[in-house]
């Protein structure tokens, strides 16, 4: 083998050595990372029942509210609270709030009225609605958000054991037609993937305001949101990513623990959405960004080092073996994940998706930066 090896042209030689390095690499993440959520189970449960304070941010969400909000309101849970932030809606959420207010005693709002002369972000409406919290434990979920069961609370509430102080949940979207709604599906699964998998491996990195609790005595011992509150996100991410270490953090993936939003249906909302989110990632520490950039780079330095060797006039059979190796690890774990986190419709996609994305993303981050450029400019 060795030999064989020595008499390919020194070109070829070098392109068989960063697909094999990057094939490595790739399945370091797969089976150490990535694998990990599909096999999560609870190990202890927290057999007392505390109190909960379930804080969701609402602007212009009526439907939503009218929609999903009883589904919050209406868990199996013996001790909880519902704050919702109305955030300057200027649809009829205030009057929607008050009646159910009547219906439902454990729920209750808070309104912040529009200035035009002082811009927000959601940052302030979280920070008033968990300074307005009773309890301790805190809960949130986004207005276009709904638990699948009524057990979601006591979910989350079992998590919280020894000196756990964070329980990250998955919140996926709900299945409809069209290829944006799989794009959409596949890049949260991934994400649930990495971030679930890192903090599962001892290293929490970020967590999803659709699925999310913490202490409220955790926020005020730091700085709450203050060395990010000029970010229009990050009051998920980058708070867990300040807060968050092996010691405090836990994870919950049971059936019942899962959350469902709607989906964007058109291309432009979807990418306005993704931009936004992606600017919180520079802000990442410095490890987490290594983490997260190796996997990225060594995924495209294997495709592109297999189009390489594919001009190069390589044996195609041992580029297709090892494209295909690599696809029956990725498809694999990604289906132990979709079971697990209740996902389907886009398995087959799967290789598209992967190749793709990580092209969307970058012209996503070079857009951010163009338009960032023209604001300092104006």
């Amino acid at each position: 083998m060795k030999q064989i090896i020595l008499n390919l042209p020194i070109e070829q030689q070098v392109a068989y050595g960063v697909l094999v390095f990057s094939f490595l690499i790739q399945s370091i993440y797969y089976f150490f990372i990535y694998l990990r959520p599909a096999r999560w189970k609870r190990k202890k449960v927290n057999d007392t029942t505390e109190p909960l304070s379930v804080i969701i941010c609402a602007q212009n969400e009526y439907n939503n509210l009218k929609k999903h909000l009883p589904k919050v309101l209406t868990q199996d849970y013996a001790q909880y609270e519902v704050i919702v932030v109305n955030d300057c809606s200027e649809d009829s959420s205030e009057m929607l709030l008050g009646e159910l207010e009547q219906k439902y005693k454990h729920l209750r709002h808070t309104t912040i009225e529009p200035d035009r002369k002082f811009f927000h972000g959601k940052k302030l409406a979280v920070t008033i609605g968990l300074k307005s919290a009773k309890y301790n434990r805190l809960v949130f979920i986004d207005a276009d958000c709904y638990p699948v069961s009524d057990k979601w609370l006591a979910e989350i509430n079992k998590s919280y054991i020894l000196n756990k102080q964070i329980v990250l949940g998955y919140g996926g979207y709900n299945r409809a037609k069209g290829l944006l709604n799989r794009i959409i599906r596949f890049d949260t699964l991934f994400i649930a993937m990495q971030y679930l998998g890192f903090a599962l491996a001892g290293r929490p990195y970020m967590g999803v305001g659709r699925n999310l609790s913490y202490l409220k005595q955790l926020f005020f011992a730091g700085t709450g949101f203050a060395n990010h509150y000029n970010i229009l996100s990050g009051d998920d991410d980058l708070f867990i990513n300040e807060n968050g270490h092996k010691e405090n953090t836990a994870v919950v993936l049971s059936k019942q623990s899962i959350t469902r939003s709607i989906p964007q249906l058109k291309w432009k909302d979807w990418a306005k959405q993704k931009k936004r989110h992606l600017t919180t990632g520079k802000f990442y520490k410095k490890g987490d960004k290594i983490f997260l950039g190796i996997e990225l780079f060594s995924r495209l330095l294997f495709y592109f080092s297999l189009v390489i060797l594919f001009l190069l006039k390589a044996d195609v059979i041992v580029l297709g073996a090892a494209f295909g190796i690599r696809l029956l690890m990725q498809t694999t774990i990604f289906k132990l994940n979709m079971n697990k986190m209740g996902e389907k419709g886009f398995l087959l996609l799967i290789p598209v998706f992967d190749i793709i994305l990580p092209f969307i993303y970058i012209i996503f981050v070079f857009s951010n930066k163009i338009i960032a450029r023209k604001n300092r400019w104006n």
